[in-house]
């Protein structure tokens, strides 16, 4: 999507700290980060949200998931453990409409989040 800001990092026109990267998915660093460790793993496609996944995208939920918990140990957050948070749509709040998993550790984590 011309527009999409994650579009933009996925193709290169817009610089991250990159973590991660294959055919299909991308994971960076948060430019605003919330938590000591905080990054996003998000498709290269463009998915507007988690409501917009179909059938043909099970792998890629699988893929984005198990890549989020691999990276999320290499970053030393095995052990104490970490928030990883889908959110969808306004009331979700989500703030970008490209779907994107953040993950959260490093520090005590509220609930509710608020």
């Amino acid at each position: 999507m011309k527009d999409c800001i994650f579009c933009k990092i996925a193709g290169g026109e817009i610089p991250s700290k990159k973590i991660y990267e294959d055919d299909s998915i991308l994971a960076f660093h948060d430019a605003n980060p919330q938590a000591p460790v905080h990054f996003l793993v998000i498709p290269k496609r463009h998915i507007a949200n988690l409501m917009e996944l179909g059938a043909e995208d099970i792998p890629l939920a699988g893929t984005l998931l198990h890549k989020a918990q691999e990276l999320a140990s290499e970053l030393g957050c095995a052990e104490k453990g970490a928030r990883f948070v889908i959110n969808c749509k306004s009331d979700g709040g989500q703030t970008v409409d490209h779907l994107h998993l953040h993950v959260l550790a490093g520090r005590q984590m509220d609930w509710p989040p608020g």
